[in-house]
């Protein structure tokens, strides 16, 4: 009888500890154990980040790091960990988080455009994906693909990519690049061809039309009048490229150009059209897609000249002679001077 009780309590105390140690493991594994009311979290996992990095982002998601810990360790994953951007959904437990940080890289759209140079560009770029902008900043891969200081900028086409949060400076240019390929197609380049222009001069020139108007049903017509002024061995005389010449002068820096002024006119730089002749040695924007195909199919009619329309702003004012182009700079100039715009 008294062994019968013995082998009773044994039973009980194990049937507790069984009971607690299920009650563990469910806990370690099955349990919810994030800490926020949202749907759902965005974790960030940087390149050659260890745990104790984790843990630190995940300390304000989850509710016992410490049973994550166990499971963890249990699941290799300590050692183990990937880069990436990954999602935490409500409700979720220790392995299921755990399964969604080691596999689940999320992509992210990146997006960019109208960046000014390099710099602007690699600012734009490491706010979005880990690529830091000190290595977009360095230009040896441009230049190893046969781009320039000048015309690097046209390697990288304004749009919208798919990237996993965690691509490094080389993949992102190398992506760049495969895209510029791929977008300068038989046909696009056939039609570079038809108007004697390299794909490099027609992005200049698309530079210059995307800086002229932020209307696109005009696009093609303002890329008319500047193939027919170098077709026809002019002078661009393109207002955009005299202001990128004064704003790389101290003496215009950090100030805005409203109107263009005869002392502007007479900065002396390859980039003002001007002075010299044919397109600059550079792009003077980054050009948007629409812009690029507007020069490649640009509208082909009579005229040379063109203004900013006063009476219908955003848009502009086409004259075939001088003598039209005259009154409609008048127009503009009374405009301006009327608005107290004078430089």
């Amino acid at each position: 009888m008294y062994i019968k009780k013995i082998v009773v309590a044994i039973s009980i105390i194990g049937l507790f500890i069984m009971g607690g140690f299920s009650y563990y493991v469910y806990n370690v594994m099955f349990a919810s154990n994030t800490n926020f009311s949202q749907d759902f979290k965005y974790i960030y996992i940087r390149s050659n980040s260890d745990y104790n990095d984790l843990i630190e982002q995940l300390k304000d998601y989850i509710v016992d790091p410490s049973t994550f810990t166990v499971l963890a360790e249990r699941k290799n994953y300590i050692s183990n960990i990937s880069p990436g951007k990954f999602i935490i959904r409500k409700g979720m437990n220790n392995n299921e988080i755990i399964n969604s940080i080691r596999s689940n890289n999320v992509t992210v759209d990146l997006i960019f455009n109208n960046a000014k140079n390099i710099y602007d560009l690699a600012s734009i770029v490491s706010k979005q994906i880990e690529a830091d902008s000190t290595s977009i900043v360095d230009t040896s891969f441009e230049k190893k693909n046969g781009f320039t200081d000048e015309t690097l900028l046209s390697m990288y086409l304004p749009n919208s990519y798919n990237f996993y949060w965690n691509t490094n400076s080389e993949d992102f240019k190398k992506r760049m690049l495969k895209e510029y390929e791929s977008f300068w197609s038989i046909d696009r380049l056939n039609k570079a061809k038809e108007i004697s222009l390299t794909p490099t001069e027609v992005m200049i020139l698309a530079s210059i039309v995307n800086e002229e108007s932020k209307e696109i049903s005009e696009l093609s017509t303002i890329a008319g009048v500047y193939i027919n002024r170098l077709n026809n061995n002019w002078l661009l005389n393109a207002d955009p490229t005299v202001k990128f010449a004064a704003y790389k002068h101290p003496k215009y820096k950090n100030t805005v150009i409203r109107r263009v002024l005869n002392k502007h006119l007479r900065i002396d730089s390859k980039y003002n059209t001007y002075i010299y002749k044919g397109l600059p040695p550079g792009l003077i924007s980054m050009p948007s897609i629409i812009s690029i195909d507007a020069v490649l199919n640009y509208e082909n009619h009579k005229y040379f000249y063109f203004a900013a329309d006063p009476g219908n702003p955003g848009f502009h004012s086409f004259a075939k002679d001088i003598r039209e182009h005259k009154s409609n700079a008048r127009k503009l100039h009374k405009a301006l001077d009327k608005k107290g715009i004078k430089k």
